[in-house]
């Protein structure tokens, strides 16, 4: 960032400088806009943001105004957020959930949640890259790749996948580009990201944000969510997604040596774990710090439902969900846009060689066969969903042992990004194939409950970023990020996680070629 901002990047150290006066917003949005220009864009970029703000310097001098007539709206009056691009954002911004077949359109007004951040005083600094429609359009996609952003890459080495989908929101985090950045997530569009690129990232419960506006996959699972470069950070980010007091999810006051005492985290090794052995070595240094900190933690707990999980059910409820909500969000959009999935479809094959020249779209095919939500199969697997997640799932672990959360490693480290066979690359075995389908990831019950879950990062494996979750019931979020906040200065200091580890980082691996769309 330019002399006038320092180098924090953190939400809060920028308010502090501004309310000291010694930089202001539009200085901010300036060194950021240039930072974006010189290091995101072009072949050996991030490519994390999809589209700036042109007007982003003007509406930061106005609210650099208002705080000198003092009147600061919020304590993030004046900070910049970057705003995932399925998230409605009125002209001159636009809205394309990375597809060709929204280019260059904008929708008629801000989303309910973008207007709740410019009403506490936040810029707009631009839309963020994404996997295209959420990552739900192709069996073999790569993530972070879409038609109208190009490709995203991980800061930490440019040869890594930055996850998906909310690929450019934690991106631009890791790569000192926005101090926020607002996320979706039906399951792990959040979590994996955050943790891909070494952020915090929070799937609140759903419902607690609200998703008009944004381009749907999942009506039962959709929820957005903050992305910071610390707990603190991410808590009064959601506090102004909620349109709530900044300390409405944690507290602003110290909690003391022991700030965990008589809570109780329980560790679903059997299931939900890792077989990589220095991610699972992070994990339990991190439930070292929590126990410090006052935790009690109760090892090997199962949960029920793990041993019959079905996978087919919860794509069976995206496939119709999606089909019925894309449709219902097509309808709001003005202009020569696609109404229907069948019409997205045929788009994409009209622009063949901008849509499909890595990977197909057999989602979007298969979820176009759905018949709707009255349909007896969809019905049925969403009831299982429900009952896998909730009743059998985290509700039972936490009730037989009388737990408050559960703590899980967030996922392993990024994999090597290959546009020709997709993520992960190609399976070596088919026993490989069998373990990771058997085996969900941390997101996925959470996701089909509608629960909360935070991930934080807690360690680098082989110079990449790893991170540790916390899922609870509905309405834990505030719980979740206490526990996090927790965590982090334990176990980071105060400049939290993000920070630190950067302090180890090393310089990125040189770029291959790459496409330029």
């Amino acid at each position: 960032m330019s002399d006038a901002a320092g180098d924090l990047t953190d939400a809060r150290g920028m308010s502090l400088l501004m309310a000291a006066g010694v930089v202001s917003a539009a200085e901010i949005a300036a060194a950021l806009l240039t930072r974006i220009e010189e290091t995101d864009v072009g072949p050996d970029g991030i490519r994390s943001v999809l589209e700036v703000n042109p007007e982003a310097v003007r509406e930061a001098k106005r609210l650099d105004a208002e705080r000198v007539a003092g009147a600061p709206r919020s304590p993030l009056h004046g900070v910049p957020v970057l705003i995932k691009d399925n998230i409605d954002t009125a002209a001159p911004l636009h809205t394309t959930a990375g597809s060709w077949t929204l280019h260059g359109t904008a929708p008629v007004a801000d989303a309910p949640l973008v207007r709740r951040l410019r009403d506490a005083g936040m810029v707009i600094l631009g839309k963020a890259n994404l996997s295209e429609w959420a990552n739900y359009r192709s069996t073999h996609s790569t993530s972070g790749w879409s038609a109208v952003g190009g490709l995203t890459r991980n800061p930490w080495d440019r040869t890594r996948s930055a996850g998906g989908s909310s690929s450019g929101s934690a991106a631009a985090l890791a790569g000192g580009l926005a101090p926020l950045s607002i996320g979706t997530e039906t399951d792990g569009s959040i979590v994996c990201p955050a943790a891909f690129c070494g952020v915090v990232g929070l799937k609140p419960t759903l419902g607690l944000v609200p998703t008009a506006g944004v381009v749907p996959i999942s009506r039962s699972q959709d929820s957005v969510g903050p992305m910071a470069r610390t707990v603190r950070d991410a808590a009064v980010l959601l506090a102004a997604l909620t349109g709530s007091g900044p300390d409405t999810y944690l507290p602003l006051t110290a909690t003391g040596a022991h700030p965990l005492r008589g809570l109780c985290i329980g560790v679903p090794r059997p299931g939900i774990w890792t077989d990589n052995a220095q991610v699972a070595a992070a994990v339990d240094a991190a439930l070292g710090v929590l126990a410090a900190a006052g935790a009690t933690i109760v090892d090997e707990v199962r949960v029920p439902s793990l041993e019959r999980l079905d996978p087919a059910d919860e794509l069976a409820v995206l496939d119709h969900e999606f089909k019925v909500g894309l449709a219902a969000y097509l309808a709001t959009r003005r202009g020569d846009v696609p109404r229907t999935m069948a019409e997205v479809i045929s788009s994409n094959r009209e622009h063949a060689g901008v849509e499909l020249v890595h990977f197909d779209q057999d989602i979007l095919e298969r979820c176009d066969r759905t018949t709707g939500l009255t349909a007896p199969e969809y019905v049925a697997a969403r009831q299982r969903c429900v009952d896998a997640s909730r009743a059998n799932g985290i509700d039972a672990v936490l009730a037989e042992h009388r737990l408050d959360v559960l703590v899980m490693p967030s996922g392993d480290p990024a994999w090597l990004i290959d546009l020709e066979h997709g993520d992960g690359g190609p399976p070596s075995t088919e026993s490989d194939l069998d373990a990771e389908v058997d085996r969900p990831g941390a997101s996925t019950l959470p996701a089909m409950a509608g629960y909360p879950i935070v991930t934080v990062p807690c360690g680098l494996v082989e110079g990449l970023p790893v991170g540790v979750a916390f899922t609870g019931p509905a309405g834990s979020d505030g719980l979740l990020l206490r526990i996090a906040d927790a965590y982090e200065v334990a176990a980071f200091g105060p400049a939290g996680a993000t920070a630190a580890l950067a302090s180890n980082r090393q310089p990125d691996s040189a770029l291959p070629p790459h496409p330029q769309r």
